[in-house]
C-alpha cells in the first residue's frame, strides 16, 4: 500500500476552508430548502396547496425574501435542482437574492435512496457518475457547497456490514469529488430514528458508522478542513418505551462525537430527524451546553424543523407571506441561540412549534 497521495492544492484548501468556516460561524447554521419535488408536494398537501411549480416557487421566494436579519442565523441554504434555477416575481434568480443577504448557496447532488441487493432492507444512494460534471456546472451557478445524503436504519441485524461500508465509500468519493471542483461537501449519514432501539444502541451505531465514514474519508485523501458533517443527533427509537432528557441525548451525542470526528472538522451540523421544532431547538441547545470537549462548532441544517410553522402560518395565501417570513425569523434566531448554548425552552412559541414531524423511513 502507498502513502504517497496528494491534498488539494494551498489554494483550493484555503478557499474551501473559508466556505466551510463561514457556514458554521457562530451562531449561525443552515436552511436546508432542498426537498424534492415528491417531498415539498406532502409539504404543500399537508396545508391545501396544489403541488404545482409556481406555488413551490412561491413558497421557496417567501424563504428567501425574509427579512436581511435571517442572514444573522441563516448562513447557507441547500437547494433543490429545480430551485437553483427559479427566480423570484421581480426576475431576480433566487441565487442572487441569497448572495444579497450574504448567505451561501448549496445544492444537493444525490439521486436518492436505492435498494442494496442481499441486505434486510438497506439501501445505498445514487448519483456518482456525472457527479464531477454537475459540480462544476453548479459552482459556475453560485453554489459552494454541497450536500449528499446515506441512510442506515437501526434493526436486530442491521445496519450490516455491507450497508455501513458501501455507504462510507460512496460518502468519500462524493466528497473527493466536490472537493475537485472547488465545492465544500457535507457528509450526512444519517441514523434513522425508526425503532425500539434504546439510547446506548443508538449511539453505538452511530459510533460505528462515523468511524467508517472518517475512515474512508481518509482513505480518499479527503481534506477534512475543508469539509462539514451532517450527522442524526444520538436519540433513542421512536418508538422505545423509555424516555430521556435533553441532557441524555446531548451527552451521548458529544461523546459519540469525541471518539469518531477528527478536531480537523471545523463543524457539525445536525440534521433534525423528524423532532419537532421545539425538540430540536432544545436538544442542539443542551449539545453545546453539556460539559464534555466540543473541538468543532455544533450547530444546525434543518428542513423541517425550521419550517413546520413557516408553512402553516403562510398556508399558501400572499396576504400570510410576512407571517411566514416571521415564523422562519423566529425560528432561525431559537436555533442560533441553541448553537451557543444560549436558547431558553419555550421562548419561541411557533404555530408549528410543539407539531410531531417524525416519518417512518424518512426518505425525500
Amino acid at each position: 500500500m502507498t502513502t504517497y497521495f496528494n491534498y488539494p492544492t494551498p489554494e483550493l484548501q484555503e478557499e474551501l476552508k473559508k466556505i466551510a468556516n463561514a457556514i458554521v460561524a457562530p451562531g449561525k447554521g443552515i436552511l436546508a430548502a432542498d426537498e424534492s419535488t415528491a417531498t415539498m408536494g406532502k409539504r404543500l398537501t399537508d396545508i391545501g396547496v396544489e403541488n404545482t411549480e409556481e406555488n413551490r416557487r412561491q413558497y421557496r421566494q417567501l424563504l428567501f425574501t425574509a427579512n436581511a436579519c435571517v442572514a444573522e442565523n441563516i448562513s447557507g441554504v441547500i437547494l433543490f435542482h429545480e430551485t437553483l434555477y427559479q427566480k423570484a416575481d421581480d426576475g431576480t434568480p433566487f441565487v442572487k437574492l441569497l448572495e444579497k443577504q450574504g448567505i451561501i448557496p448549496g445544492i444537493k447532488v444525490d439521486k436518492g435512496v436505492v435498494p442494496l441487493f442481499g441486505s434486510e432492507d438497506e439501501c445505498t444512494t445514487q448519483g456518482l457518475d456525472d457527479l464531477a460534471q454537475r459540480c462544476a456546472q453548479y459552482k459556475k451557478d453560485g453554489c459552494h457547497f454541497a450536500k449528499w445524503r446515506c441512510v442506515l436504519k437501526i434493526g436486530k441485524n442491521t445496519p450490516s456490514y455491507q450497508a455501513i461500508l458501501e455507504n462510507a465509500n460512496v460518502l468519500a468519493r462524493y466528497a473527493s469529488i466536490c472537493q475537485s471542483q472547488r465545492i465544500v461537501p457535507i457528509v450526512e449519514p444519517e441514523v434513522l430514528p425508526d425503532g425500539e432501539h434504546d439510547l446506548e444502541r443508538a449511539q453505538k451505531v452511530t459510533e460505528t458508522v462515523l468511524a467508517a465514514v472518517y475512515k474512508a474519508l481518509n482513505d480518499h485523501h479527503v481534506y477534512l478542513e475543508g469539509t462539514l458533517l451532517k450527522p442524526n443527533m444520538v436519540t433513542a427509537g421512536q418508538s422505545c418505551p423509555k424516555k430521556y432528557t435533553p441532557q441524555d441525548v446531548a451527552r451521548a451525542t458529544v461523546t459519540a462525537l469525541l471518539r469518531t470526528v477528527p478536531a480537523a472538522v471545523p463543524g457539525i451540523t445536525f440534521l433534525s430527524g423528524g423532532q419537532s421544532e421545539e425538540e430540536a431547538s432544545v436538544h442542539l441547545n443542551a449539545i453545546n451546553s453539556v460539559d464534555l470537549k466540543r473541538p468543532w462548532a455544533l450547530t444546525f441544517s434543518y428542513g423541517r424543523a425550521l419550517q413546520a410553522s413557516v408553512l402553516r402560518a403562510w398556508a399558501g395565501k400572499k396576504d400570510n407571506v410576512a407571517a411566514g417570513q416571521n415564523e422562519l425569523i423566529a425560528r432561525a434566531k431559537a436555533n442560533g441561540q441553541a448553537a451557543q448554548g444560549k436558547y431558553v425552552a419555550g421562548s419561541v412559541a411557533g404555530v408549528g412549534a410543539q407539531a410531531g414531524l417524525f416519518v417512518a423511513n424518512h426518505a425525500y
